[in-house]
């Protein structure tokens, strides 16, 4: 059977992908390998490993596409603003301190957990009539010819064969699609885990960000719904992971919170279950090929410092949006090779500047050298201090410079 669009990968970036295409008129069929849950209990959503324990910081552009999507209001009932954020390095004397107030905008974005994310953005899919969902399937094949794309796979014992003008694989950083296609990766593993989680501190948060660098990594404490709830972010050393993990070891890890963050959040009080993510960087060589195109970690895998990768993807999706859009207001084929390969280039710029910023914070930041520190903080204060800096950086971490 023929479809406009299959999206394979049903995640995040995926599920708002659907939508956006929705609004426009074009039929998707979108394939996820996970069983989706049933969310019986409107106040709660679970972890599920396609939304699962971490938290995304949303951009003001990101805001912004889930305002056009009539998403926001249900988006903001589970979100919290952030209005100053503040970058500190342990032991040395730099300190930089964005505020909305001073930057004349409502707020740098949003906190929200992936698990409420995911739920919102779920229900809404579930009931627009241009989206096919279909779950539990495993892709096990992806080729094409000149007019089509063909995917085979399996759902419950049963085979699946679709055909389709256009296919977009969402479906992860170890993507299927991508390999299928034969498009190479480069990556580059951080040697470092992810440790997430939710803290209580004694301290209300106040709307206010902190990005703390430390010799175990690069610590963001975030706010989120709750005057006394944050969100935790740190990349440790890998191999260290299980002196962070587990009940047994809740106090050990308030206690290293508290020596690297000091008293800015008042006392760590209270800690929720600690996930850990493995961190390393993919990029795909190519993003468009025929008539697949990569998106979000399937496309590029980055650092989560500075929480740029959701935001990153949702753009590159906002953009292939609007040229498929203008491919069907003209009746053009929707899967056409020239088209794709625009949206790539175009959004080549973006992707480049977001990927060195990180990867450029992640290593600068982890050398321990004394002169290199000097010259860290030094960066830190110019940053605090020298006119119309500031207003730049801010826009940029916004996305609303692209």
């Amino acid at each position: 059977m023929q479809q406009e669009v299959i999206i394979v990968g049903g995640g995040m970036v995926g599920l708002s992908l659907a939508l956006m295409l929705s609004k426009t008129n074009i039929q998707v069929k979108l394939l996820e390998a996970i069983k989706y849950p049933d969310y019986d209990d409107e106040h709660l959503a679970p972890y599920h490993s396609t939304f699962d324990a971490r938290n995304s910081a949303l951009s003001r552009r990101t805001v912004q596409i889930y305002q056009e999507l009539g998403l926001w209001d249900a988006l903001q009932r589970h979100a919290t603003p952030i209005l100053e954020v503040n970058i500190t390095e342990q032991g040395s004397f730099g300190k930089a301190r964005l505020k909305a107030v001073q930057e004349k905008v409502e707020s740098f974005g949003q906190v929200i957990e992936n698990a409420w994310l995911g739920r919102v953005l779920l229900a809404e899919v579930q009931k627009q009539s241009q989206i096919e969902l279909i779950d539990g399937v495993q892709v096990t094949s992806l080729t094409q010819n000149e007019d089509f794309a063909f995917i085979e796979a399996v759902r419950e014992g049963q085979k699946l064969e679709l055909q389709t003008k256009l296919v977009i694989a969402a479906d992860g950083r170890d993507s299927f699609c991508r390999k299928a296609l034969g498009i190479g990766a480069s990556e580059h593993d951080y040697d470092q885990v992810a440790i997430v989680t939710t803290v209580q501190t004694s301290k209300p948060h106040e709307h206010v960000g902190f990005e703390r660098f430390s010799p175990l990594g690069p610590l963001a404490l975030l706010p989120l719904p709750g005057e006394y709830r944050r969100s935790v972010v740190w990349p440790v050393p890998k191999g260290t992971q299980s002196e962070w993990l587990g009940e047994e070891n809740d106090q050990h890890f308030l206690d290293a919170l508290q020596e690297t963050y000091g008293d800015r959040a008042g006392k760590f009080q209270k800690t929720g279950k600690r996930f850990s993510f493995p961190l390393s960087q993919v990029l795909a060589e190519k993003q468009a090929i025929g008539r697949v195109v990569l998106m979000g970690n399937a496309a590029h895998t980055i650092h989560p410092v500075a929480g740029q990768g959701f935001n990153l993807c949702m753009r590159d999706a906002h953009v292939l949006v609007r040229y498929l859009a203008d491919q069907r207001a003209k009746g053009a084929d929707l899967g056409e090779k020239e088209i794709l390969q625009a949206y790539e280039k175009a959004r080549l710029k973006d992707q480049q500047r977001v990927i060195k910023f990180c990867d450029s914070v992640v290593r600068g930041f982890s050398n321990q050298n004394p002169f290199l520190k000097v010259i860290r903080n030094t960066g830190l204060m110019c940053f605090e201090n020298i006119p119309g800096i500031k207003p730049l950086i801010a826009n940029y971490a916004m996305g609303l410079k692209s």
